[in-house]
């Protein structure tokens, strides 16, 4: 097991009480139990360094007292939250370590099926999770994708789930984030293309689906119009336009957000938004995207802009939109969100399973009728 001892750093700190705030979307979609992480909260009293009180510390300690007790894959989603939102220093380096090493260990304690897989992107190797691949059979493929905070690790369990719909399925980080080595970028679509063609043979990688979380959205809209490989996109919470334009939203965006992008794109945060404005897709680049696009928006999303939405809707000819009355990533609606996104899939799926289509539409309507109710 990954050594766990901690180590003192001087790593510049974030702004405490916007991590704790930022960190309780992460913790419920992993469905973490409040009753258990908000004491956690309140223990720790400061970002930086490797000791007790501080961000990496508390939730390691946490972590580990639920891995002592056997409960391997929410240990590591613990040990996701302690290196949130991006590694800056030893504590958060022992977390992400401790993160993929319990990953792994429930992976082959529970065999699950998923498989480490090296993908080379212009010499630099990344490693995703896979599962359901085989040369003899090989299915149509769904690459899941997080955002600028989320490791592989935080969505792998999905795995097995998106076999049992008759699907290969691989997660993958975005370029800086996690084991993903690679620069963040404008041609950083390059890796989604490099994902199929490694996994070519082994999937039916000409029937490409993307889940693409929050700004890995964007990354998936510019990887299809350049490989028609890709059939459709679910994104939530994506950047489009005017996140990466408007000069007014971004002084409100979270520090937390700009800064991590910074660390990304690696350049200071006072320069991140410059650096990353002709980033933005308009009006011809999404009127050139031919495959289906099913969006989450949130209409009181703290990080894209509303008019990000009202791009998509103008522009995107085969669109299909979830609106939640929320902040970014819909954390109040993971459960309709989820289902939803897995039903977008096989909608746009020609050969998709008609029995699992309609227990992921029941699911939905049967979560609707639920919150109605309440």
């Amino acid at each position: 097991m990954t050594d766990i001892t901690p180590h003192e750093g001087d790593d510049a700190g974030n702004d405490l009480d916007e991590l704790k705030r930022f960190v309780v979307a992460h913790a419920v979609s992993q469905n973490l139990p409040a009753d258990h992480y908000a004491p956690l909260l309140d223990r720790i009293t400061k970002d930086a360094g490797d000791g007790p009180g501080s961000w990496a510390y508390e939730w390691i300690r946490a972590g580990v007292e639920l891995d002592t007790a056997g409960q391997t894959l929410t240990a590591g989603q613990y040990f996701v939250m302690g290196r949130f939102p991006y590694v800056d220093g030893p504590g958060r380096a022992r977390a992400l370590a401790l993160a993929v090493d319990a990953f792994d260990r429930w992976r082959k304690g529970e065999q699950t099926g998923i498989e480490p897989v090296m993908v080379d992107v212009d010499g630099v190797p990344v490693r995703i999770w896979t599962a359901g691949l085989s040369a003899e059979r090989p299915r149509p493929l769904l690459v899941i994708t997080g955002g600028i905070v989320s490791p592989k690790e935080q969505w792998g369990a999905l795995l097995p789930q998106i076999t049992s719909f008759g699907l290969a399925g691989a997660v993958a980080e975005l370029p800086g984030v996690g084991e993903n080595g690679l620069p963040y970028e404008r041609g950083s679509e390059r890796l989604l293309t490099a994902i199929l063609d490694t996994l070519a043979g082994q999937a039916d990688v000409t029937r490409t689906y993307l889940l693409a979380l929050s700004f890995s959205g964007h990354l998936a809209i510019r990887a299809a119009l350049a490989d028609p490989r890709i059939r459709g996109i679910v994104g939530n919470g994506a950047p489009i336009h005017d996140f990466f334009t408007d000069a007014e939203w971004q002084r409100n965006v979270p520090r937390v957000t700009r800064d991590t992008l910074a660390h990304l794109v690696g350049v200071p945060a006072d320069t991140v938004y410059a650096h990353i404005r002709d980033w933005a897709l308009g009006e011809s680049r999404l009127r050139a995207l031919d495959v289906p696009f099913a969006a989450v928006t949130a209409r009181r999303d703290e990080i894209i802009p509303p008019s990000d939405a009202e791009y998509l809707k103008r522009y995107v000819a085969d669109l299909r939109l979830l609106e939640h009355d929320d902040v970014h990533g819909a954390p109040a609606h993971l459960a309709e969100t989820k289902a939803w996104s897995l039903l977008a899939v096989q909608l746009m799926r020609p050969d998709a399973d008609p029995a699992v289509t309609e227990r992921l539409a029941s699911a939905v309507e049967a979560i609707r009728r639920a919150g109605s109710a309440r």
